[in-house]
């Protein structure tokens, strides 16, 4: 018996892989025909399993956020940033990200679902340093840079916000771009 809202399609051109998507709120397992019932029902489960662990690590809990961001907070800011809260919000259409300072708390547009873990990493990031910096001066950008695959990940958020047409800032990381540093510049790697 299937677990509801699963649709099991066999094929006789199918030899050995199964997998499985979504279809709307509909997951379709594609299955060898061969497989008997017991076979059937057995790689139905793992695929469903496998399937939701993938969607777990590519689209993280409050909770997990939460998590990860601790942990980057010890990794790369020596765990000086302290979010109370970390979690996805969906009202964010020209930001990645953005932080409360004052109460500590971090929000990341539900855009960014989906995204490779390395540029959600950055942001995550570059919120952070906003707890302890809460301009873009060059002290803050420094506390951004020691995640090593910022830049990577500033240029895959520019890419995807040049392919959607979105507005994009001077500093290509969805902060505004009339924020300067103390000194009224912006910073070095972002004046261009």
């Amino acid at each position: 018996m299937q677990p509801p809202n699963v649709e099991v399609r066999r094929s006789a051109r199918r030899r050995r892989t199964v997998s499985a998507y979504r279809d709307g709120n509909k997951t379709v397992v594609l299955l060898p025909s061969r497989l008997t019932e017991a076979e059937e029902e057995q790689w139905v489960a793992t695929i469903l399993e496998r399937l939701a662990e993938r969607e777990r690590r590519r689209r993280p809990s409050d909770a997990a956020l939460l998590a990860r961001a601790q942990e980057l907070s010890r990794r790369h800011l020596a765990g000086r940033a302290q979010p109370v809260s970390v979690r996805w919000v969906d009202n964010q259409r020209t930001r990645w990200g953005s932080c409360t300072p004052d109460d500590g708390t971090i929000r990341l547009s539900t855009r960014l679902r989906g995204m490779p873990p390395w540029v959600v990493d950055y942001v995550l990031v570059h919120e952070l340093a906003h707890l302890l910096v809460p301009g873009h001066n060059t002290h803050f950008w420094k506390l951004v840079a020691g995640y090593p695959k910022a830049e990577r990940a500033r240029g895959y958020l520019e890419g995807v916000a040049a392919a959607a047409h979105l507005p994009q800032s001077e500093q290509g990381d969805g902060c505004p771009s009339d924020e300067r540093d103390a000194e009224g510049e912006l910073p070095r790697e972002a004046a261009g």
